[in-house]
């Protein structure tokens, strides 16, 4: 498999506000960025489109390292998501899951990708220099949605 390290990060100017998400990886010496960005939206969801979109990218199955500074994605996605699967996409206190869409969309990613990833959570703003480059990205997106980029 090959092996791919990944950092993503979300941005939003106002939450809910304009956001953007983004994504470093590396392969090897090889890089790709991604970046993007939508109106009225929210940190976590920047946070969720930012792996969605980094999962979607990779063309066959990979050996995944993936650094995230969002504590509701990376617990959502290892713990959470059980549970809420379980009951029919319901918190525990029985509401609906906010943003299930984009949970539904991770979870199949996660599941039917055929990747092994390695979820690991880096302190975001902290000078981690993946990170660092995820957020400017991420930032990239909010202008893009903002049609300054």
């Amino acid at each position: 498999m090959n092996q791919v390290v990944i950092y993503t990060d979300g941005a939003c100017k106002g939450n809910p506000g304009p956001g953007g998400w983004g994504v470093l990886m590396r392969a090897g010496t090889m890089e790709k960025e991604l970046f993007g960005g939508e109106l009225g939206t929210t940190n976590n969801r920047m946070e969720m489109m930012a792996v969605i979109e980094a999962l979607a990218a990779l063309k066959r199955p990979c050996d995944v390292t993936l650094f995230i500074d969002s504590q509701y994605v990376l617990k959502g996605i290892t713990e959470w998501i059980h549970g809420w699967k379980a009951k029919g996409w319901r918190t525990a206190s029985k509401e609906p899951v906010k943003n299930v869409e984009l949970w539904q969309r991770l979870d199949e990613l996660v599941s039917k990708g055929g990747h092994r990833i390695d979820w690991r959570w880096v302190k975001g703003h902290a000078g981690d220099p993946g990170n660092e480059r995820a957020d400017m990205l991420a930032n990239k997106g909010v202008d893009k949605a903002l049609g300054r980029g």
